[in-house]
């Protein structure tokens, strides 16, 4: 049996869009958290770390952004775009009645979160920003960008959990092979004549394209200011990241210096937060949040 409920919300375009709903334990009243995935991924991420915070006694939305796993495919691929995605994440504040909350935001998901906090910062009362910053190294993003909206041929869940080890290897490389079938199985779906399929669509990345390769290092140092000096932050960054630099971290943390951050050793982009480090650093930064 699932440890969630399934929550759906329509998007103001008519999407119908889905999140996984963990109930916090019972205790004190705590802010919940609402855990946001990156580009190609899906609220299966969190399937680790959003149940521990949920028995910690907060409750976990974790969503599925416009076009990944169980929400709906956007009929215009140019809505694949953090603004929108930001006001599909309010949408579903609303919808559950949330006023404020903390957001976990792996790679995308915090990019999300700096455009949600431009929108309507009040509601952001903490952040987790998992291996992103308000700049990013362009050897990662276009490492990522070379595989993101690819065709691929993976007839059996065998040539599946290849295809997720080939792309993150690099990552993790200390995974062994039940590690890989278990992320194919958070990334891939079964297709309509039986082999998986990526559970995304490869739609998404028509506005990276569209944008072309200076769009790919945007100046996001202003959302990061206004998020990390106004409210509780923490930074997770794995330790061989291609995406995140340790310059780009140490330039974060000077320039929001009560931000706390934590290192994951022998990781690369972007930790899974199923590691000792990220948990510890997790509850350790949610102990002093609301």
């Amino acid at each position: 049996m699932a440890d969630y409920s399934e929550r759906r919300w329509t998007s103001s375009d008519g999407l119908s869009l889905f999140a996984r709903d963990y109930p916090g334990a019972d205790g004190p009243a705590q802010l919940p958290v609402v855990a946001i995935h990156g580009l190609t991924r899906n609220s299966a991420d969190f399937e680790t770390i959003a149940p521990l915070i949920a028995r910690s006694g907060r409750r976990v939305l974790a969503l599925d952004v416009r076009g990944r796993g169980l929400s709906d495919r956007a009929g215009d691929p140019m809505t694949y775009q953090p603004p929108i995605y930001a006001k599909d994440v309010l949408g579903l504040l609303e919808a559950a009645g949330i006023e404020r909350a903390v957001f976990l935001g792996t790679s995308m998901g915090g990019l999300i979160t700096m455009a949600i906090t431009a929108l309507k910062s009040r509601v952001v009362a903490a952040a987790i920003l998992n291996d992103i910053g308000p700049a990013v190294s362009p050897e990662g993003l276009a490492r990522i960008a070379s595989y993101s909206g690819q065709p691929v041929d993976t007839p059996t869940w065998a040539a599946a959990a290849d295809y997720a080890k080939q792309i993150n290897a690099v990552a993790f490389p200390e995974y062994a092979d039940a590690d890989w079938d278990a992320f194919a199985r958070r990334i891939f779906k079964d297709g309509t004549e039986g082999s998986p399929i990526l559970n995304y669509d490869p739609d998404i990345s028509v506005p990276i394209k569209a944008a072309g390769a200076k769009a790919l290092v945007p100046n996001l140092w202003p959302s990061f200011r206004r998020l990390a000096r106004k409210r509780p932050t923490l930074l997770i960054r794995g330790g061989t990241s291609d995406l995140l630099g340790a310059d780009i971290a140490d330039k974060m943390q000077k320039t929001a210096p009560e931000m706390r951050y934590a290192e994951i050793p022998g990781i690369g982009h972007a930790p899974m937060l199923d590691e000792p480090e990220s948990k510890a650093a997790i509850f350790e930064f949610l102990k002093d949040v609301p």
